[in-house]
């Protein structure tokens, strides 16, 4: 039996460490297993904690640890206790280093659900293992961390709160436990700093924070009471341990060089950089957008000066915003998108809304983000007759806007059903221009452009509504004679329905030509 087998090894005969061999490691650990197995918790706990066996308890028994967390793993509750008490007592005899490793291992192996199952048991044995380390703690510590924090980062992160009260997979009871486990060493570093090798633990602490904010604070969403919310609370409250304002001050000095004086910003992970949006989940997606949100509500409308569109990083926020609200497929992150950048519009004084209009009408190339931006022309424009007068949304500088505003890429050869909402943002500026400027006053300046406006847009989208109407009305007469829809004309639009039902392709054709035959009266 695996109890007579156990007791025989330990023999006075094998009291002294260097008389151990290699195949006595093997057989003591096989030995142990077995009684763990068949039950004889409470005689090996004798065996354990008598007086003449202490050497070889000392120098061999941590084998023992895994077999008994497996054992414990069964959940079979009746044993439960006495395994829990072997532990400790493993953990009380043995040699910390050794058993430090074997218990890394053990966190190490698991996957799935396991995973949480392990850290939970073996955090606090953990602990008390590197608690008793004589020397070099600092190294124990960010191991164990990194080993927990790999284990972790595999875990999927909960984000509604039905999911976080399931809590499945124990990330949240596992980010409870890590606070917990790290709170003696955060002591420990605060209690003494002069110490060299608390400087080294400091380190090995903050750079475990740092780590839980990317995951898995970054990816989770926030929920009122959530236990994630609570362990950033705890990480952050571990960041700010120093009474002497170091961190905040480096962090000011560390904001104002990249911000103002523009060292090494282009080598800052932007929240909103392409690159930073194709490799990120959802979640931090929109923590990108909130935190943004954030800052420009702490901006006076028409404070932010135009000089900053100078500095890339400020101009690559709003052209950011802008591929977010064309190109992101989920419905509140786009519409957070737009409100951002309207947001941001209105921070700018007037000099940088007008250069941050003028480089988007010339970048975005999509005709929803253009009659935005004409829209918000348009505002600026009545703000200016309302109440104080703006160079430049009025005279020499506001014609070269208008420039880019009234205008047909490919003239009258130009995608009208594409450009739609662009072309009819662009007649209804032209519209409230020529009913609110008087042509006597002329302070926008459109009356002595009005012949160039009349050439280069009115015209030539005269000529295109007209050839798209007649186009689209011999569609439906065929469409109605239940003839195949011919393929559109490339010359006048790119619109494909010709793999749409008859009665599909109808409605599609009626509703173009509503649209070209409300824009027809709008050039009229």
């Amino acid at each position: 039996a695996g109890k007579e087998e156990y007791q025989s090894m330990v023999q006075p005969q094998l009291q002294e460490e260097h008389n151990f061999k290699k195949e006595d490691f093997g057989l003591f650990q096989l030995a142990g297993q077995r009684c763990i197995e068949e039950g004889h918790i409470n005689q090996l706990l004798e065996i354990f904690q008598e007086e003449r066996n202490k050497i070889i308890i000392k120098s061999m028994v941590w084998n023992l640890v895994g077999p008994v967390v497996r054992c414990l793993l069964r959940n079979e509750e009746d044993k439960r206790r006495n395994y829990f008490l072997t532990i400790d007592v493993l953990v009380k005899l043995c040699n910390p280093k050794e058993l430090l490793l074997g218990l890394l291992e053990l966190i190490e192996e698991p996957s799935g659900k396991q995973i949480s199952h392990i850290i939970l048991l073996l955090l606090q044995p953990l602990q008390t293992v590197i608690q008793k380390l004589p020397n070099n703690k600092a190294y124990s510590v960010g191991l164990a961390l990194s080993t927990l924090w790999s284990q972790l980062s595999h875990l999927p992160v909960p984000n509604s709160k039905e999911e976080i009260q399931a809590d499945d997979y124990g990330l949240c009871q596992c980010c409870k436990a890590l606070i917990e486990f790290m709170k003696p060493f955060v002591e420990e570093v605060t209690d003494d700093k002069e110490n060299k090798e608390n400087e080294k633990l400091k380190d090995e602490l903050l750079k475990f924070c740092f780590k839980s904010l990317k995951c898995p604070l970054l990816t989770s969403e926030e929920v009122e009471n959530d236990p994630l919310r609570c362990f950033a609370s705890e990480i952050t409250g571990f960041l700010s341990e120093e009474e002497d304002r170091q961190l905040a001050d480096s962090m000011v000095s560390l904001a104002y060089l990249l911000f103002v004086q523009g060292i090494s910003i282009d080598q800052l992970p932007m929240v909103l950089s392409p690159s930073y949006l194709l490799q990120t989940e959802e979640p931090a997606f929109s923590k990108g957008l909130e935190l943004l949100e954030n800052g420009l509500l702490r901006l006076e409308d028409n404070s932010l000066l135009y000089q900053y569109l100078e500095i890339k990083n400020f101009l690559t926020v709003p052209l950011e915003l802008v591929k977010i609200m064309t190109l992101c497929p989920i419905e509140t992150l786009w519409k957070k998108g737009l409100a951002m950048l309207q947001l941001y519009i209105d921070k700018l004084d007037s000099q940088g809304k007008y250069t941050l209009f003028r480089c988007l009408l010339n970048t975005s190339n999509h005709s929803d983000v253009e009659a935005f931006v004409t829209q918000n022309i348009k505002n600026q424009i009545d703000l200016s007759f309302k109440e104080t007068y703006n160079k430049w949304f009025a005279g020499p500088q506001f014609v070269s806007l208008l420039d880019l505003i009234l205008f047909l890429p490919e003239g009258a050869e130009t995608d009208l059903l594409q450009n739609s909402d662009r072309i009819m943002a662009s007649l209804n500026l032209l519209r409230y221009l020529i009913i609110k400027d008087n042509e006597n006053d002329n302070q926008t300046g459109l009356w002595t452009e009005l012949r160039k406006i009349e050439n280069n847009f009115l015209k030539p989208l005269h000529i295109g509504l007209n050839k798209s109407k007649a186009h689209y009305e011999a569609e439906i007469k065929n469409s109605l004679g239940n003839s195949l829809v011919a393929p559109m004309c490339k010359d006048v639009c790119s619109l494909s329905i010709t793999n749409m039902p008859p009665e599909m392709q109808l409605k599609v054709l009626n509703s173009a030509l509503f649209i070209f035959s409300t824009s027809e009266e709008n050039v009229r």
